[in-house]
């Protein structure tokens, strides 16, 4: 039949699935007609040996004039070797936005082990999308330029290098992860150079000064009587209790933050004095020994069910603990983070003499830099290290008993 308006209207639906009726004087040209009565204009042609069909419009949405122009065009197109699924496959492609890849990257992503982001990872991933990048996440990820990276990390070190920094690593994670999930019509990376390249390229990228803060060897006692009062005075919240003996705990540990605040009475043997982390950074898990003093930190804690340190509210963990260490900063003039106490315990541990590669496996550190303790020594059980435990959690109380007794020494330091 040759397609026309009357022609068409004169089809019938099939009883399933649906029928094509091709034109008998452009070959190729054609109409698809459903089950449901749905009438379409199509082009179908072999391209590269490869059967390809192209939707031309509706009928009643063009004309059957219309779409015999457009077929020609398309088969034409076809003829010349253009394949139109993969051009739909680009275009595709080339409409998936930032906040698209970012769905798909913490869905999909995996670590070199094979293993799924961190919570933190994806926690990091939306705050930036929802600050640095708010604007641009509606946006086509192949419109992002070197130019609009560059102007948006200037701006936003004003406010932080190393947030800025951080933004956009994630960033040029994210554009990395779409060049290789999305490709163009010729199966090539849509993004062929990843715009925050030009960061490394210019020179632009700002150091952050690494830092070295910790508790000062020499005011340990201070620090530590002052938090011993806090803890003790029954003057505080509950969530502020929790907080408080949370900064005791990461002293005393070297625990990260993260591993500390999510740990449950679960992974908790006091009477063994032994604690279990899971999933931690570097994605090992980790038997550890509870020194004496961490053990009655622990023993102190009201609650035995569920997080060691509950939130204020709800069923989850305790988030920060930054307003008792702000509220223990003003008490003693000494101001540090909660990763701050972490470069403490490490400190403390050298005074006491305790070897480094022990204190790095109490903190759950990579030992990569010694082959025998990478390859050959388990470091996913150390308790056997309880000994070294207990003597950093001595420190901490010999030094809180010098302080508050003046002029005492205590009988180690006496005897040494």
């Amino acid at each position: 039949m040759k397609i026309s308006k009357t022609t068409v209207d004169k089809l019938t639906p099939p009883d399933k699935g649906y029928s094509l009726h091709w034109d008998g004087e452009l070959r190729g040209f054609g109409v698809r007609v459903t089950a449901a009565g749905a009438k379409s204009y199509i082009a179908q042609a072999k391209v590269d040996g490869k059967a390809r069909r192209e939707t031309i419009g509706r009928h009643g949405t063009i004309t059957a004039s219309q779409a015999r122009s457009l077929a020609k065009a398309a088969l034409g197109k076809m003829a010349a070797g253009n394949d139109p699924a993969a051009v739909k496959r680009e275009r595709k492609a080339k409409a998936v936005t930032l906040e698209d890849v970012a769905k798909d990257y913490k869905a999909n992503r995996r670590t070199s082990k094979g293993l799924p982001l961190k919570a933190s990872t994806k926690a990091d991933i939306d705050k930036h999308l929802a600050d640095t990048f708010a604007d641009w996440k509606a946006r086509p990820i192949t419109e992002i330029s070197r130019e609009m990276v560059s102007r948006r990390y200037a701006l936003r070190c004003k406010r932080s290098v190393a947030q800025a920094n951080q933004a956009f690593r994630i960033l040029r994670a994210l554009i990395n992860y779409a060049a290789a999930r999305h490709r163009d019509a010729e199966d090539r990376p849509i993004i062929k150079d990843n715009p925050v390249g030009v960061l490394r390229d210019a020179s632009m990228l700002r150091a952050v000064k690494a830092r070295k803060t910790f508790v000062p060897l020499d005011q340990i006692g201070a620090w530590w009587s002052a938090l011993t009062k806090m803890r003790t005075s029954g003057e505080l919240t509950k969530a502020s209790q929790a907080a408080a003996d949370l900064i005791a705990l990461l002293a005393v540990t070297g625990l990260r933050i993260g591993e500390a605040r999510a740990l449950r009475w679960d992974d908790v043997d006091l009477e063994g004095r032994a604690m279990r982390l899971t999933d931690t950074k570097n994605r090992t898990d980790l038997t550890a020994p509870l020194s004496g003093t961490a053990a009655a930190i622990l023993e102190s804690r009201p609650n035995r069910s569920g997080y060691v340190f509950p939130a204020r509210s709800g069923s989850g963990h305790l988030s920060d603990c930054r307003g008792q260490l702000q509220a223990l900063s003003e008490q003693t003039g000494i101001e540090v983070t909660a990763h701050d106490l972490r470069r403490t315990f490490r400190a403390v541990a050298a005074a006491c003499n305790v070897e480094l590669w022990r204190t790095k496996a109490l903190m759950n550190h990579k030992q990569n830099s010694d082959i025998t303790l990478a390859a050959y020594t388990d470091l996913s059980d150390v308790r056997n290290l309880k000994p070294e435990a207990d003597r950093i959690g001595e420190h901490f109380e010999e030094q809180r008993k010098i302080h508050e007794g003046g002029n005492v020494v205590s009988m180690k330091d006496r005897r040494a």
